[in-house]
């Protein structure tokens, strides 16, 4: 990432990502891949590969998380998501991430969660 550019969008940060649960589809381009890649020249952009949270989908399954973590990457190539602009990471190699999680847990009670909006 280039230095002016990581000073001038020092505050303003765009973190998303996708559960990689397979190829992604036209679905994912007109949702948020598309913004995505005009996103990245506006400001400092993190996309995380989500594996640890397709284990809900692939559990029984879980050598199809690496292929899914290849081929989502190859799919965030194909449509304009640059590396020179982008930081693209996959979630399970950060174990910060698995750290907070756990500790956020504690602090989040059964009641909190029933009156969260979603589903439940």
């Amino acid at each position: 990432m280039k230095s002016e550019n990581l000073k001038q969008s020092k505050q303003d940060i765009v973190l998303t990502g996708d559960r990689t649960t397979g190829k992604l589809h036209l679905g994912h381009y007109v949702g948020s891949l598309k913004s995505r890649v005009q996103l990245q020249h506006q400001y400092e952009t993190y996309i995380m590969l989500a594996d640890v949270q397709a284990l809900t989908t692939h559990f029984h399954n879980p050598r199809l998380l690496a292929e899914s973590v290849r081929q989502v990457a190859l799919d965030y190539l194909s449509v304009g998501i640059g590396p020179e602009q982008t930081t693209i990471f996959v979630q399970s190699m950060i174990p910060e991430i698995a750290e907070l999680t756990c500790i956020y847990s504690m602090f989040v009670t059964v009641s909190s969660l029933r009156h969260n909006h979603g589903e439940a």
